[in-house]
């Protein structure tokens, strides 16, 4: 099918809600700050949200706006501090999902998933939610090895950077660069992919579809997916930059942002261009009357600089 592309486009200006503050104490680097946030999923007044660079997920109190996140540990171990050394190693989480029951996960669970972009950063964290929508028991380490096999017959530089339930399907969500502009939408059916994050069944399912999507460019860079979240009756909203690089290792000037809407039948309806370029990489959205309040988290590529989360309001 070709690529699905947007109809409109218009300017949003973001409100900032607060910067991701720790309490140093609580980091293993004594960082009194959250940076380079890249998923986020609401459960409640629970803000939970990845780093690209961190072993560690943060969860904010979304009623609390002052108040210091605190982190859970997703994999043992520490990461180099040297930036440089610190990107070569990291395991590049990339996005958060939240899941709803699977075997061994009554009440659900969040799901990160490492980008695919190299060989380090196939690492998946499953960790079970209990009925009040807390993280309970141990984090269970996923190989997304054999799941992201396949996906590079399709994409010659792999960079899974969202990941949603949508009706009764997982979709993960491949950001282009400049040097493959289009990004895409991959499905997977939640009754064969369920089973395999649970251990129970040995090889992942194949995709369901793989859709190339267009989202167009700002100053000659093409916007490429972020991350996503599921509206009602199948369609979703997402997240977008135009980073200037040319692969998904090498970090570069985000020159556009923008959030979307994608219709049930797959379509882009409306593209929202972010006033002032903010880096956004993760969103949620929570419905009110007559529309949604985007949250959103942005990395701002300096370990020295706290990340961002963001709102703006749409009317769908």
């Amino acid at each position: 099918m070709p690529p699905a592309s947007p109809s409109s486009r218009t300017t949003l200006t973001p409100n900032l809600v607060r910067a991701l503050t720790l309490n140093p104490a609580d980091h293993p680097r004594g960082v009194a700050h959250w940076s380079a946030a890249s998923g986020l999923v609401r459960v409640g007044e629970r803000l939970f949200v990845v780093a690209d660079d961190e072993l560690h997920m943060a969860v904010f109190d979304s009623s609390a706006v002052d108040a210091p996140g605190t982190l859970l540990r997703l994999l043992q171990g520490d990461l180099p501090h040297d930036k440089g050394e610190r990107k070569k190693a990291k395991p590049d989480f990339e996005t958060l999902a939240l899941l709803p029951p699977l075997p061994g996960c009554p009440h659900g669970a969040l799901l990160t998933l490492g980008s695919g972009s190299k060989p380090q950063r196939q690492t998946g964290v499953l960790l079970a939610l209990d009925a009040q929508g807390s993280p309970s028991g141990e984090p269970r380490i996923v190989d997304l090895a054999p799941l992201y096999a396949p996906l590079r017959a399709h994409f010659a530089d792999l960079n899974i950077e969202g990941a949603f339930m949508l009706g009764d399907d997982l979709l993960l969500l491949q950001r282009g660069n400049k040097g493959n502009a289009l990004s895409a939408c991959i499905r997977y059916a939640w009754s064969h992919m369920a089973p395999w994050l649970a251990g129970q069944q040995p090889e992942p399912p194949s995709p369901r579809e793989v859709q190339a999507m267009d989202l167009g460019e700002v100053n000659g860079v093409p916007l490429s997916l972020t991350d996503g979240t599921p509206l009602h009756g199948r369609a979703w909203a997402f997240c977008a930059v135009a980073e200037s690089t040319n692969d998904s290792y090498h970090d570069g000037a985000c020159v556009g942002s923008a959030i979307g809407i994608v219709t049930p039948q797959g379509q882009i309806s409306h593209l929202h261009l972010l006033a002032g370029a903010p880096k956004v990489e993760g969103i949620a959205a929570q419905a009110t009357e007559g529309g949604w309040q985007i949250t959103l988290v942005t990395d701002p590529d300096e370990p020295s600089t706290p990340a961002q989360m963001l709102q703006t309001q749409l009317a769908v």
